[in-house]
């Protein structure tokens, strides 16, 4: 069926699933349109100018009457993971005005990602206001398909996020005894995949689908796979019969950045075995170009390590998104990687040149412009651990090339006159950045400076709390001399020395 011409609503566009779908529907050539409360959230997403945004409340069913006229498919991928009193009910209410306004709209089609569950037990509130949304719009009298899948792998999923931040922080973690549960986990991909896929099957289909990568683990299981592709050592799971979903959900907000109101939901979801019952789908939509996505494959895809590059770099600037595995700018900004930063700025009166000469000079003989006896400790602790220490120096007193070693740093990027990255080789658990900025400001220049550190694991943590003391002084005098040496600096003179 082609269904390139014809018009798809999505509600839920600022959400995870919801910005990756529009991006791959957009990708194809798609007609869309979403409805958002907020446009502003989607200001800074690659796909904003290439779509209808339609600013609206879902609870009004005026708006929705209007927004669907002319709709052939609708995505329902909104859900407020449990928040707020009577959310269930306002969940239902919800779904009825959309469904009816896109019954009364001659809607073709509505298609709906749910929570994968087993039959038969006795659901937490969370998942039995997924399953009530799923049977309202089957009821609806528009042809509906309802996926149910589980836990999602990919950078900013809420699920793989509580997985990445618990991982990362704890070597032994207490958990409660669901760590032992049989899951099976789906790649963001995938389930993009069959949510396009929709697209194309029968007009009178109307049913749910389970959806799973067919490989099932155990949440202690998928927390150590994913230790083993972050490179840090296997993570150690005490199963304890004590911890109530709502003392875990307590226990996740205190150790990780999601808030407690998004661990509760996805802890709940977690009671019981999700496992697909059926592979039904397979009759109607074709397996993915090289099969499903296993787990392991999935977290490499959501660290970044599948595209020749690792998704820590990705701070350096950005880059529109081409895979759903990668971040969105509306993701929460719990999502991704922890990340630590110390950011100095300085407006000097010397010509952006000058302070370029200086910033090119730094390091080997010339010093690092700050507190020169703490530049030289760090540098024997590293060599005493077992790095490379500040003995390396640097090839030429005045120039860098990129790729070239300088003290316990590597030159990973160089724009001349303009910008310097540098990468660190010194011991330190966790990967380091210091990078330099010139530009002009008036008839001076802005000199900007940032120290970026992605830790690893509790000890990277404790590492950066450790030095940050150090930083407060270090970094900032480092801003404020390189600035005052350029401004000292004589036409025609090589940098002073620190």
């Amino acid at each position: 069926m082609d269904n390139e011409g014809k018009l798809i609503l999505v509600t839920g566009a600022t959400g995870y699933i919801g910005g990756r779908l529009v991006s791959k529907l957009v990708a194809e050539g798609r007609q869309v349109r979403v409805i958002v409360r907020s446009p502003q959230k989607l200001k800074d997403v690659p796909w904003a100018g290439a779509v209808d945004i339609v600013q609206g409340d879902l609870q009004d069913p005026a708006t929705l009457r209007e927004v669907s006229k002319g709709v052939d498919t609708l995505y329902y991928l909104v859900h407020s993971m449990g928040s707020g009193k009577d959310f269930d009910r306002r969940e239902a209410e919800i779904a009825r005005v959309v469904s009816t306004a896109a019954t009364e709209a001659g809607v073709r089609r509505i298609v709906y990602l749910g929570g994968l569950h087993p039959d038969g037990v006795e659901l937490s509130t969370h998942m039995r206001s997924r399953t009530e949304v799923g049977r309202i719009l089957l009821a609806s009298g528009t042809p509906t398909i309802a996926f149910q899948a589980g836990v999602v792998i990919g950078s900013g999923s809420a699920s793989f996020e509580m997985i990445r931040h618990l991982s990362d922080v704890l070597p032994v973690m207490p958990a409660p005894k669901w760590v032992l549960n049989h899951i099976e986990p789906i790649a963001v991909r995938d389930v993009i995949h069959y949510l396009v896929g929709a697209l194309d099957l029968p007009e009178d289909l109307n049913r749910t689908f389970d959806i799973g990568s067919r490989e099932v683990l155990t949440y202690a299981e998928m927390m150590n796979q994913y230790a083993q592709a972050a490179g840090l050592s296997g993570r150690t799971v005490l199963a304890l019969p004590v911890l109530t979903p709502r003392l875990a959900g307590h226990w996740v907000n205190l150790v990780t950045p999601i808030p407690r109101a998004m661990a509760m939901p996805l802890i709940e979801s977690l009671q019981h075995d999700a496992v697909t019952a059926e592979h039904d789908i397979d009759a109607h939509i074709e397996l993915p170009d090289g099969g499903l996505t296993g787990y392991r494959r999935a977290v490499d895809l959501a660290l970044g390590k599948m595209r020749g590059g690792e998704v820590e770099t990705s701070w350096a600037g950005a880059s529109q998104v081409d895979t759903a595995a990668d971040p969105l700018p509306s993701d929460p900004l719990w999502a991704g990687h922890t990340v630590y930063t110390d950011v100095q700025t300085y407006s000097s009166t010397a010509s952006p040149d000058r302070v370029w000469k200086i910033v090119e000079g730094i390091g080997g003989d010339n010093g690092w412009y700050s507190w020169p006896v703490g530049w030289a400790a760090r540098g024997w602790m590293d060599k005493i651990a077992g790095g490379v220490g500040l003995r390396r120096g640097r090839r030429d007193a005045n120039e860098l090339l990129t790729g070239e070693a300088l003290d316990f740093w590597r030159v990973e990027e160089l724009v001349h006159g303009e910008r310097l990255r540098l990468r660190a080789e010194m011991k330190v658990p966790g990967r380091a950045w210091l990078e330099f900025r010139v530009e002009p400001e008036g008839s001076g220049s802005a000199y900007y400076q940032r120290a970026v550190f992605f830790p690893y694991g509790l000890s990277g943590r404790l590492y950066w709390f450790a030095v940050l003391p150090f930083h407060g002084f270090i970094f900032k005098a480092m801003a404020r001399n390189v600035a005052k040496a350029a401004e000292a600096l004589p036409t025609g003179q090589e940098p002073a020395r620190a």
